[in-house]
């Protein structure tokens, strides 16, 4: 690898100087970000060549992002900076990345790296030993082992260079929890052996098949443990995420310390995917945010999205109170296309108009469906029952979009965020489970007891809630009161076909009036197109209804020119005082309304994409 002089000198020049910035946003207080990466590899030429103080200038200029996100190693495992610690790129010809940190630091913006962590080819290519084995004793080409060197010989060694010589903000480290697969490597094996007293099993029919999974979902979260104790050791305010760790892809109680939670949800069917990730993450205790791909489709067939359908995307995860960034991808030699950013800088207008309606907002409990970390674990997936972290919600998503579609304000919570006060939810659903505990399923029963409402979806589930009750199964859908709550049984599974059938209206309907028995006085109503997306919520005091439009077919188009408004929208909330005024946001637009025994009534006359209605 040859690098220009010139441009060493002027890396050294810009180096010098970084820390003269302006103060920067930590994560948890950034709203808007941007991602780029490129994955480089050893084909790729000039790396670094036409990375400009212009270029990243400019970006800064069109989009105002808090912080910008950049490649600096992808899944092939080469760096797409000169390090010293890992294994740089052959065609690099300058250091790119003191000037991203430069410009950045100059304009307080924060910068964060793309790092594949788990994944990495490169490593497990020069160091064969490093790599997972399967079951016959061959090294993978492409996935490191947790029990193995790699960690602490490149992951930790770079972190702390990026940390320490290029100063940047943190690291958002990508082919984690759901890279990570079965190890029959020596160590693996033994240890195994050691805890359990076990042999490693072969298949979900042999013993110990559960706890192998187990053992190396704690191998992961030990290696995750370590590697941030091990930077921080040095670095206390670098901050870490691992991508899609502790989301519904790892669906379970956050149990590293890492800074904020974040993931890329689905390129095509995107609404869902992010209706999904953001109503899970909003209640997992930790700053988080989430990524759209600006594109769809790959190779030769790859388009940008349009400005609409991107600010529809942000605006799912908006309403949830996260943060939003959307992925671009860098040239082959890690430069630009500045003309695909016109679309961020629309969808940057968009939610900055919307920012201090929505970012931190919480959750007021309406609907809570839960999405089973007992369940997810003990699941063997058609198919991969190996599976360690896979993006798995089992009937989650059609029960989520049927309730979404009825207008009902849904969460996503796992036993762990539901224990400490199941009360809080006027309504909880099961949905579709395999197995949830014996323990968790008598605690939902003390809930309604309580005077809860309870939803169990599904023959399995309505099986074992039947035999905890004595009672024998019924046919049909049917509902029980138990103490002074009541529990409704839907003994077939309809999340598959409404989730296929992209909505279908004859189960939305007949859902519709089932849950209305079950929950017949929801804080907020709404009446319009099944396609407006209701989320009650509170921000500085203020309850609030936000409103998105998920109209149109989001689920199989892949670029969307345009959104068909919703108009004539019913709205009635109840409020314990008649309301001062309310607020359509962000044109800051009152709307008047009818106050009668408890609600406010009013109507919005067309939703566009995203609007926040504030009950002052």
């Amino acid at each position: 690898m040859k690098i220009r002089p010139l441009n060493i000198l002027f890396a050294l020049l810009l180096c010098s100087n970084i820390v003269t910035g302006q103060e920067r946003l930590r994560r948890d207080q950034s709203f808007l970000g941007i991602h780029f990466d490129f994955h480089a590899g050893a084909a790729n030429k000039n790396i670094g060549a036409n990375t400009t103080p212009e270029m990243v200038g400019t970006i800064l200029d069109m989009v105002h992002p808090d912080y910008i996100q950049i490649d600096c190693k992808g899944h092939p495992g080469y760096s797409s900076y000169p390090t010293k610690v890992g294994n740089p790129a052959p065609g690099l010809v300058t250091d790119p990345l003191v000037v991203w940190r430069k410009v950045t630091a100059d304009r307080g913006v924060g910068l964060y790296m793309h790092y594949s962590g788990v994944w990495d080819g490169r490593a497990v290519e020069l160091h064969p030993d490093w790599a997972i084995k399967d079951q016959n004793g061959n090294p993978s080409t492409t996935i490191t082992s947790v029990f193995g060197p790699y960690v602490d010989n490149i992951l930790v060694p770079q972190l702390k260079e990026l940390a320490g010589v290029y100063e940047v903000d943190g690291m958002w480290v990508d082919g984690e929890c759901w890279a990570t697969a079965l190890d029959y490597g020596e160590k693996a094996v033994r240890l195994f052996k050691e805890q359990t007293g076990l042999d490693a099993p072969l298949s979900p029919e042999d013993p110990g098949w559960y706890e192998w999974k187990q053992f190396h979902r704690e191998a992961f979260r030990n290696y995750l443990r370590h590697y941030i104790a091990a930077v921080r050791s040095e670095y206390p305010d670098f901050q870490i995420c691992s991508n899609w760790a502790y989301t519904h892809h790892m669906s379970e109680p956050v149990s590293a310390p890492v800074d904020f939670l974040s993931g890329d949800y689905s390129s095509t069917n995107s609404v869902n995917s992010a209706r999904v990730a953001a109503r899970y993450l909003a209640w997992q205790g930790v700053p988080w945010d989430l990524m759209a791909w600006s594109f769809a489709g790959n190779g030769e067939a790859r388009r940008q999205k349009t400005s609409v359908q991107l600010m529809r995307e942000a605006a799912v995860t908006l309403s949830q109170g996260g943060g939003f960034q959307a992925y671009y991808t860098q040239n082959g030699d890690g430069s630009l296309n500045l003309d695909k950013l016109s679309s961020m800088a629309d969808v940057a207008v968009f939610a900055r108009a919307r920012q201090k309606y929505c970012h931190h907002s919480v959750s007021v409990p309406q609907v809570a469906v839960l999405v089973s970390t007992y369940d997810y674990q003990h699941r063997n997936l058609q198919g991969n029952p190996g599976a360690l972290f896979p993006n798995f919600t089992g009937g989650v998503t059609g029960i989520m979009n049927c309730l979404l579609e009825n207008q009902y304000s849904v969460d996503l919570l796992g036993e762990s965020s539901l224990l400490p006060d199941m009360s809080r939810f006027p309504l909880i659903v099961i949905p579709e489970c395999e197995t949830i505990s014996e323990v968790f399923r008598d605690e939902l029963l003390e809930y309604v007891r309580g005077g809860g409402s309870l939803l169990v979806v599904g023959k399995t589930m309505t099986e074992f809630f039947s035999a905890a009750l004595r009672q024998s199964q019924e046919s049909g859908w049917f509902s029980v009161p138990f103490g002074a709550g009541k529990i409704g049984f839907i003994p077939e599974e309809i999340a598959g076909d409404y989730e296929s059938r992209g909505g279908a209206e004859d189960i939305r309907a007949k859902v519709n009036v089932f849950v209305n028995e079950l929950f017949p006085e929801p804080q907020v109503r709404v009446v319009s197109s099944p396609y407006v997306d209701v989320s009650l919520r509170k921000l500085n005091g203020k309850l609030q209804v936000h409103l998105v439009n998920t109209s149109g077919d989001h689920r199989n188009t892949a670029i969307i020119e345009s959104i068909d408004p919703v108009k004539d929208i019913e709205v009635s909330v109840s409020c314990t005082e008649k309301p001062s005024r309310i607020v359509c946001q962000p044109d800051g637009k009152e709307l008047r309304f009818k106050y009668k025994d408890g609600k406010a009534t009013f109507k919005l006359p067309v939703l566009e994409i995203y609007d926040i209605i504030e009950i002052e």
